[in-house]
């Protein structure tokens, strides 16, 4: 008889992108939730919207990924999350609205929802800290369980503070940071300015192992978007570089690869993947969101031949 697998549980913002004559759900945490539902991984989704079109929206997406609701909070008051996108000559621009929903997430809802589950990880991210009331649920949540701890830390501007990324850190096993992340840890811990001279390769590898030691880290993970991955495990002398998932034939947009890395990471944690399959198939996965548009696909399929390919 297999052994029955723990749930993951999942803190943080379900939002909609709102593009004015369109609305896409997204939110880093809730991306990682619904790729692990596509996965029938079991997990419990921690959030709060409105009662509201928009959150009518989210609903509608806990329901296409048969995602268990005692995780959701409703509020009376609140919207749901939104980030106003503007279509610009230069790009996209994101407002990313104050006073939402998710920074209202309530302790006591949250607390009730992971007692009803066997938690074997956490994953939480930095956005929803941005606000009191969402910042002490999660460290209440994070109190009450004994699971390892999965920190994706989607720096958002103005949004998080260092602060918000030192307590984060704090209470983290595995971290998961971009390029321009790992630099703004650089700079905060090693007063390494964006005008000094370029780091070597190898003063990057001990800088991380700095970052290990710190903050007392199992591992971190640095994604280097096309290029691969490097793993930092605490107490290894070398990094795990995986640099050998070929990319897309055609990249429409980057939004949520790196979501969808975290999700299949987590996966592979949860299958009992060994480490360097877990980071290849994470490249993998996330090389393949980048071929669609927008972090989640719309069409269920798009997870079969993962699936199939992984059994």
């Amino acid at each position: 008889m297999q052994p029955r697998t723990r749930t993951t549980v999942v803190f943080g913002e379900a939002l909609v992108d709102d593009f004015g004559a369109e609305q896409v759900v997204g939110g880093a945490p809730f991306n990682v939730a619904r790729h692990l539902a596509a996965f029938m991984a079991p997990q419990l989704m921690l959030t709060r919207i409105g009662e509201d079109r928009n959150g009518a929206i989210v609903r509608g997406e806990f329901e296409r990924f048969a995602m268990s609701p005692a995780g959701l909070q409703v509020d009376a008051m609140e919207e749901t999350g939104r980030v106003v996108v503007e279509r610009t000559p230069a790009g996209h621009r994101f407002s990313i609205l104050p006073n939402q929903a998710y920074d209202y997430i309530d302790t006591q809802g949250a607390l009730e929802a992971v007692a009803a589950v066997d938690a074997g990880l956490v994953y939480f991210g930095t956005l929803a800290q941005r606000a009191e009331r969402s910042r002490t649920a999660l460290f209440a949540v994070l109190e009450a369980l004994a699971a390892p701890r999965f920190l994706d830390l989607n720096l958002r501007g103005s949004q998080v503070d260092e602060r918000c990324v030192f307590h984060s850190l704090q209470a983290a096993n595995i971290v998961k940071v971009n390029e321009e992340e790992l630099q703004s840890l650089f700079q905060w811990y090693f007063q390494i300015k964006p005008l000094d001279p370029p780091l070597t390769a190898e003063e990057v590898r001990a800088s991380c192992r700095a970052l290990l030691q710190m903050f007392s880290l199992d591992a971190l993970i640095v994604t280097l978007g096309h290029r691969g991955s490097v793993y930092f495990g605490r107490g290894e002398e070398a990094p795990i570089v995986h640099r050998d998932s070929p990319a897309p034939p055609f990249v429409i947009d980057t939004v949520g690869a790196g979501d969808a890395f975290s999700a299949i990471f987590l996966l592979g944690r949860i299958r009992g993947w060994p480490l360097d399959v877990s980071l290849a198939r994470a490249n993998a996965f996330a090389g393949a969101i980048c071929a669609i548009p927008g972090a989640i696909p719309g069409d269920m399929g798009f997870y079969d031949k993962w699936m199939m390919g992984w059994r």
